[in-house]
């Protein structure tokens, strides 16, 4: 049992390390565990963005690309870079991400290359909490505030446990809701962080993994490997245009043969490599994390690496990304992740109302004692 200081030590860091950052981590679990539910809604609200017109139609065959890329420069200028996320389902659409003076995504037909519609980063309910929960709307800041403050949990998660850790086993978790709201979200806050807290620190741990990519490198290297690098387009390449952009993939799919493409990220640059990822069948990811760099105008095979031949640092990316979606588990994960996602809500949230609560209550305390000295 912790003496007495020793007791109030950890309680005041917990406290103020809670009050702190509790709200933050309270408001990015809550925007994370409605995420969840709102991709399938926002599919079902708008599907002429995710529904191509000529999905009935069997024998549409896809519209060329290289038409599209010179569409996309004409309209957002040569140095927008994009990427073409090709239809994963029959009958859906498109995706491109535009990323330049306007930055969103076009949703397109991939049989005629028309456009069904767009929506800019911060456009659209869904994607407006997307950016939410994984930046707070500050781009690299907020990725970087997000990884401090995950690592802010797991002092909270272990001055918890300290807290909380029983003298006599097996430990009692009874909650009382009989005896006041104020003990019953006392209870409720110390065994449910207590039993959630290792759950839910794994989606913490994940989350800011992947909002903060610098971490993966950090690993790499404490652990005596080489981060793996993007192969870089060698200087003093002979000058010229493109090749057209069919060509390209094309070149690309000749390493991976039959497998689906799930991105093709065209840089704006001739001295950046063209990149084309795949989505194998072993691969944990479900975008795929095995790839294809091009050079651009020659379409030279720069490099070709699978997931299983990154550094450990960006290689645990494959799984981290759908332990921390819930796609790793099925339905019933990503339901188990969205709860978490509200526990950990709850958790900052009713540990700040407990602190308010209790220093009212003392305080209206101190002045009823006051009150009585005074009129006797």
């Amino acid at each position: 049992m912790l003496r007495a200081p020793l007791r109030r030590l950890w309680l005041r860091i917990h406290r103020w390390i809670g009050l702190s950052l509790g709200p933050l981590l309270a408001l990015t679990a809550l925007v994370g565990g409605v995420l969840v539910v709102a991709l399938p809604l926002d599919r079902y609200a708008h599907p002429a963005f995710f529904v191509a017109r000529t999905a009935g139609d069997a024998t549409a065959a896809a519209s060329p690309l290289e038409p599209l890329r010179q569409r996309l420069l004409a309209e957002f200028g040569p140095d927008t870079n994009f990427t073409l996320r090709p239809p994963r389902r029959p009958g859906e659409t498109l995706w491109v991400y535009v990323r330049g003076k306007w930055e969103g995504t076009l949703y397109l037909d991939p049989a005629t290359g028309a456009e069904q519609g767009r929506r800019g980063t911060h456009e659209g309910a869904y994607n407006l909490l997307f950016e939410l929960h994984s930046s707070l709307l500050l781009e690299d800041t907020g990725k970087a505030i997000l990884a401090f403050a995950a690592l802010a949990y797991l002092f909270l998660l272990v001055t918890g446990l300290v807290l909380w850790w029983p003298t006599r086993w097996p430990p009692t978790l009874r909650i009382a809701l009989d005896r006041g709201l104020l003990r019953g979200l006392f209870d409720l806050h110390r065994t449910g962080g207590a039993l959630l807290g290792l759950l839910i620190a794994v989606s913490v741990f994940t989350g800011a993994y992947m909002a903060w990519r610098p971490l993966g490198n950090f690993i790499s290297t404490a652990i005596g490997q080489q981060p793996v690098k993007p192969p870089v387009v060698p200087k003093g390449a002979p000058a010229g245009t493109r090749l057209p952009l069919d060509q390209l993939v094309a070149r690309a799919q000749e390493e991976f043969p039959g497998q689906p493409i799930s991105y093709v990220q065209v840089p704006a640059k001739t001295d950046r490599p063209l990149r084309v990822r795949f989505r194998l069948a072993d691969d944990p990811h479900p975008n795929g994390i095995a790839s294809v760099w091009l050079h651009p105008q020659t379409g030279e095979v720069l490099a070709v690496r699978r997931w299983q031949e990154l550094d450990a640092g960006n290689g645990a990316v494959v799984l981290i990304y759908p332990l921390h979606t819930g796609v790793l588990g099925g339905p019933v994960h990503e339901a188990v992740t969205a709860l978490l996602g509200l526990a950990l809500g709850g958790l900052g949230l009713s540990g700040v109302w407990l602190w308010w609560r209790r220093r009212a209550v003392a305080g209206a305390a101190r002045s009823n004692a006051l009150s009585s000295r005074t009129t006797s």
